[in-house]
């Protein structure tokens, strides 16, 4: 079965049946709460070729931006993440990456989110010229890709996503 495009979804097996040299287990949608997938992995589970199978684990996923996801990582954890993914596409997977925890990724982009630009010099130009008048005979020995550089090192977070497509975070 091949993924469909923004698909998140885990691999979970049946271990009965792995350990005894059988490959059983199923795509299970992660964008649904943890009841869902909890539902699905006991379906699966009910199907296995070996009988009163009870043991699984994830083995494989995909679509979580980045992300990873441990073998027998909670339900509610994998659901949590798939939803922020969800919310907030590409980024939101590169935040949990960057952060490594939700709870930090959560609070960088409601707390400390400026938005999305062409690129961090675009973003040091829109600052300098929001915070005072650049007078136009200086305004050509301004160069914002330096500012773009030390806003990097020193006060900004910035997370590409795609082409031309740069958030920017204030750093806490």
């Amino acid at each position: 079965m091949e993924n469909q495009e923004g698909e998140i979804r885990i691999y979970v097996a049946c271990l009965a049946a792995y350990n005894n040299g059988i490959l059983h287990g199923a795509w299970i949608d992660a964008a649904q709460d943890a009841y869902g997938i909890w539902d699905a992995v006991h379906e699966m589970l009910a199907a296995s070729p070996i009988e009163n199978a009870q043991e699984f684990a994830i083995h494989d996923y995909e679509g979580f931006e980045g992300v990873s996801i441990r073998e027998y990582q909670g339900f509610d954890s994998v659901a949590e993440i798939a939803a922020f993914i969800v919310k907030h596409g590409a980024l939101g997977g590169k935040l949990i990456e960057y952060y490594g925890s939700l709870e930090d990724a959560e609070a960088a982009i409601s707390d400390h989110y400026v938005g999305e630009y062409e690129s961090l010099t675009d973003f040091a130009r829109e600052v300098t010229e929001e915070t005072g008048e650049v007078p136009r005979n200086l305004a050509y020995y301004i160069n914002y890709e330096r500012m773009a550089r030390d806003l990097e090192v020193n006060d900004v977070l910035a997370i590409e996503t795609g082409f031309k497509c740069v958030h920017v975070f204030w750093r806490a």
